[in-house]
């Protein structure tokens, strides 16, 4: 039996594996975090046909062709003609210094606000932050960024800089565009061709209009001050450092890396120096290998993997939970590929994630854990179906079923870990896998993925546990330390948010 603790530094805070009240389960106060809200909290809800529909795009851009490498194409042209450096490069003197990373962040709602008083007292003191995918939820209209960026981030000292997710993309990059590389253009997609062509030309979100002066009046209200201000070449880019490089790429919609995008990350990937890469879709994700296509040839992953480019670590967005997987190669290093997109936006369940493969259960660690991830769903369920005495599991009743299913010991240890009928049968419904009995050739049906893609959608709620998280990232000549903080929403957890996994990686 596997445990989802990781061999390391014991935090020093009662987090989630040590109790329920480090969880987030028993609050002892409330967040401060209801003080920061607006007086109008978006009305926004992933089970609005509304919302659904405004994201529309995606489901365009798989059936009828991806334009986003076209327009990306239009746009780096534009901000090279203005004098943008080839390298798309940001050089920092420092050889120490420490950033803050969170991803999937813009709803708007208590979620996202719940995440930013942890984040002041565990990383005010860092020199910038970056945002890893999906800056604006749902489709990244410039006009969302007063209430969903500036406003929620305003008291955070240093710059931001942030790659694109597939929701920022669904304006066509324009309003990402203008916050964060000070382009107004509008780089509209190319007219599609074929019988059908047609379709994606009528039913295309065309990019709304962006006010210039109230988005200059919302960074002069809320994020005027000079520290505050950052210089982002492009959609992709890259920080270097005299002790690591950081690397950010544009992953579009659809998850592939457009030719010359490629060419460019090889060319900043190469050379001795330490390098660690951001991207909107991560590599390694529920126990599944995602490398990333390039065009013309190639894999994200094949330039990671390369030891001429000695690349440490991984971290992708896009999914809104923490996975963390250290893996190595047939060399002897290791990289550690993570997940970090639980910055706000509603939670993707780790109920769902299989008992891993790609590195040994022992190696991974997710958060939430899964028993809370199963707990928090049914709970859900059960209030939704007004069935609360059949569906809803104690984090107990859940973790028992999680160690049942798939054979590990629980990252949370109880006395009586047997799980009840009526434990495992909500579980099964909830999608949690079994172990290693499933046949590898039934394991990766889709029949068990699909429906829990939407239910995530559809279970975002509005009081603790949040289970939301971010990384702090504090970079030596010698060392890469990252480490995954929660944000229950407690008041308990604001000026001291628990350690949820503590990663120390040589950069010798």
């Amino acid at each position: 039996m596997r445990a989802e603790e990781t061999p390391g530094p014991a935090p020093v805070a009662d987090n989630s594996r040590t109790s329920e009240s480090g969880a987030g389960w028993t609050c002892q106060k409330p967040g401060t975090f209801q003080e920061l809200l607006p007086e109008r909290v978006p009305d926004f809800s992933w089970r609005r046909p509304r919302v659904l529909w405004r994201s529309r795009n995606d489901v365009l851009a798989r059936l009828f062709g991806d334009p986003t490498d076209a327009i990306r194409s239009r746009c780096v042209a534009a901000l090279r003609e203005r004098g943008t450096p080839a390298t798309f490069t940001v050089h920092r003197p420092a050889s120490e210094f420490s950033f803050v990373l969170l991803g999937d962040t813009g709803e708007g709602d208590k979620s996202q606000y719940a995440v930013v008083p942890p984040l002041l007292h565990a990383a005010a003191d860092t020199d910038f932050m970056i945002i890893a995918s999906d800056v604006i939820y749902p489709t990244g209209d410039a006009k969302e960024y007063p209430d969903k960026f500036f406003r929620p981030y305003k008291d955070y000292p240093g710059p931001i800089y942030a790659i694109p997710g597939n929701h920022d993309w669904y304006d066509g990059l324009r309003g990402f565009l203008h916050i964060f590389c000070d382009l107004d253009e509008d780089c509209s997609p190319p007219r599609w061709g074929g019988a059908l062509g047609f379709l994606p030309r009528l039913l295309w979100r065309q990019p709304g209009a962006v006010d210039a002066g109230v988005l200059a009046e919302a960074r002069r209200t809320y994020r005027g001050a000079p520290g505050q201000q950052a210089a982002q070449p492009g959609p992709y880019w890259a920080i270097d450092t005299p002790s690591l490089r950081i690397i950010g790429i544009d992953s579009g919609i659809t998850g592939r890396v457009d030719r010359e995008q490629g060419e460019w990350l090889r060319e900043v990937s190469a050379g001795p120096k330490p390098k660690m890469l951001i991207t909107g879709k991560p590599i390694y994700v529920d126990d599944d290998h995602r490398p990333g296509a390039i065009e013309g040839g190639g894999t994200v992953d094949a330039i990671v993997r390369d030891p001429a480019h000695h690349y440490v670590a991984a971290i992708g967005g896009d999914i809104h939970n923490y996975q963390h997987y250290p893996v190595p190669l047939d060399d002897g290093r290791t990289i550690h590929y993570l997940v970090s997109g639980g910055g706000g936006a509603f939670m993707h369940g780790t109920h769902i994630i299989p008992r891993t493969r790609v590195v040994e259960e022992s190696e991974f660690r997710c958060y939430p854990l899964r028993g809370d991830s199963l707990s928090r769903y049914s709970r859900l369920y059960g209030h939704w179906l007004r069935l609360p005495k059949l569906f809803e599991l104690t984090p107990q009743e859940a973790t028992a079923a999680i160690e049942h299913r798939l054979g590990i010991e629980p990252g949370r240890g109880y006395l009586n870990p047997s799980p009840s009928r009526r434990a495992r049968f909500v579980a099964g419904v909830l999608g949690v896998p079994r172990g290693r009995r499933v046949r590898p050739r039934f394991a990766r049906l889709p029949v068990r993925k699909l429906p829990q893609r939407f239910r995530s959608e559809l279970a975002d709620w509005d009081t603790p546990p949040f289970f939301k998280n971010f990384l702090r990232v504090d970079v030596t000549e010698s060392e890469l330390r990252i480490r995954c903080y929660a944000a229950t929403g407690c008041g308990d957890h604001e000026t001291s948010p628990p350690c949820e996994d503590d990663v120390p990686i040589s950069l010798r």
